[in-house]
């Protein structure tokens, strides 16, 4: 067999990366003459990135692990433009985690605090609102007042303590987290720390307004967020039942939406840990049929968290899921492992379960039938990127399997997951390290759009909150292209 002319070589190259290109998420996104100009700027802020660390790879901050750049990437001008864009909604992060401990430090300064364990201590921490000292814990320290504590200290030296007590940020994370399940104890410590902080009432009203307009001031319209319904409690000793607390989201969110018309909205996929006994179980169903019930518009569905490898696998509740309404969404956490053919099989039975979207997916890229399916069934996968860093599933982003699904056109969208544990924006980080380190070189503007419209495309909205969500995204998105292009001219 004779070998191409050099003429037909450069055709049959170009065709290649012209069909390459037509495939890409956002291909088939058409700019206008002022998208056009906005994206030229875009692209030059993005390629001066890429030609940096192409030419001194350590200084590429996607290459690196999320902790070690977090200053230069805020210095960034194209992280500071995506700041500023608007990027539709949130489909995957975490009632507790989606702030930033500022509202959690704050309320450590309120009277009734109590504490147990010292920082740096061999007891772990333990917090408790009460107006007496709380009854003794097993294992764990005297209770003093936090007030105290804090004078002996000095009040700046405590809040520093309380921000580092409940992040994961660390200067050196490749040697203060050795292994995933070493990363994921300290990530379910810190949710346990947190607990009794932010579930005491006034604090779990207060964080929640605190989350909604950090999201909204990191120009994200929209959110669906996973939540466990943990006892809420105030110091009259009230335990607030999960319709309670629901209904409190609501009048919340109805409270943020008065003061902020153009923010869409909020829903709540009901999302327990999956590594608990059978009868725990049951009273999950049991609790997901009354709030679906009660709630048909706010609550979008159902989950299961918790590290998919040592949690219990779908397989142990198949038959339970299949008996509940069928007018209950499914939005599973699915493949967000490393393995192949153990954990990740969850991939397989959260699709024939029906689920709507994966939550992480990371692994199935591995599975060509389950690749399929989710085109076949348009099932949005949700993508975190920092958090499989953060959570030792990748190191460098370029090395990220949602390169895989950005070039091939899968439903995808991009979310934070727990964006306070990690000190990182509502949204806008993730949106950066996708953009610069997951995408091509060549996915531009029409990326960053489609994704901004698949949050609203795959959400639970319905169809018509979906057409007013959209009118409400494009006011925005008008409104940012035409500031861009003036302050570029």
């Amino acid at each position: 067999m004779s070998r191409l002319s050099y003429e037909a070589f450069l055709a049959q190259r170009k065709e290649i990366i012209q069909q390459e290109e037509s495939r890409a998420l956002g291909a088939d996104i058409v700019l206008t003459e002022d998208e056009t100009k906005v994206n030229e700027f875009v692209m030059k802020l993005k390629k001066a990135e890429l030609e940096e660390g192409f030419n001194a790879p350590v200084e590429f901050a996607p290459s690196r692990h999320f902790f070690q750049v977090l200053d230069k990437i805020s210095q960034s001008p194209l992280y500071q433009l995506l700041r500023k864009m608007p990027k539709g909604g949130i489909l995957h992060t975490h009632d507790t985690a989606m702030g930033n401990t500022d509202a959690i430090i704050q309320a450590t300064h309120r009277e009734h605090l109590w504490q147990s364990g010292d920082f740096g201590g061999s007891n772990p921490i333990h917090y408790r609102f009460s107006k007496t000292k709380p009854a003794p814990i097993d294992g764990a320290g005297e209770w003093h007042l936090v007030s105290d504590i804090r004078k002996e200290l000095g009040s700046e030296k405590y809040d520093l303590n309380v921000k580092n007590l409940l992040s994961l940020f660390h200067q050196d994370p490749h040697h203060a987290y050795h292994c995933v399940n070493h990363v994921w104890s300290k990530f379910a410590q810190i949710f346990i720390t947190l607990e009794p902080l932010v579930t005491y009432k006034p604090v779990w009203d207060e964080y929640y307004l605190h989350a909604l307009e950090q999201t909204y001031a990191d120009n994200v319209c929209y959110v669906e967020f996973r939540g466990l319904l943990p006892p809420v409690y105030d110091l009259e000793g009230k335990i607030y039942t999960s319709e309670e607390i629901v209904q409190n989201y609501i009048d919340l969110t109805e409270q943020f939406q008065q003061a902020h018309p153009d923010f869409v909205g909020v829903k709540f996929i009901y999302a327990p840990l999956r590594i608990v006994d059978d009868n725990t179980y049951a009273q999950y169903f049991d609790t997901a049929e009354k709030l679906h019930k009660r709630f048909p518009t706010f609550m979008a569905g159902f989950d299961l968290v918790g590290q998919e490898d040592l949690g219990r696998p779908f397989t142990d509740v198949n038959d339970r899921l299949l008996n509940m309404s069928p007018t209950i969404q499914f939005f599973f956490h699915a493949g967000e492992t490393n393995w192949c053919g153990l954990s990740d099989d969850n991939l397989i039975d959260a699709i024939l379960l029906g689920t709507k979207r994966i939550g992480h997916g990371f692994a199935a890229v591995k599975h060509p039938r389950v690749l399929e399916e989710i085109k076949k069934r348009n099932i949005c996968i949700e993508l975190n990127p920092i958090s499989n860093q953060v959570l030792k599933l990748v190191d460098d982003m370029r090395n990220h399997v949602g390169a895989i699904l950005f070039s091939d056109n899968y439903p995808v969208v991009v979310s934070s997951d727990d964006p306070a544990f990690w000190c990182a924006s509502p949204l806008s980080h993730d949106f950066y390290v996708a953009f610069l380190g997951l995408a091509s070189a060549r996915q531009d503007l029409r990326l960053l759009k489609k994704l901004a419209l698949n949050s609203i495309e795959y959400s639970a909205m319905s169809p018509a909150e979906k057409d007013e969500a959209k009118q409400k995204w494009t006011v925005a998105w008008n409104k940012f292209i035409a500031e861009t292009l003036k302050s570029i001219s």
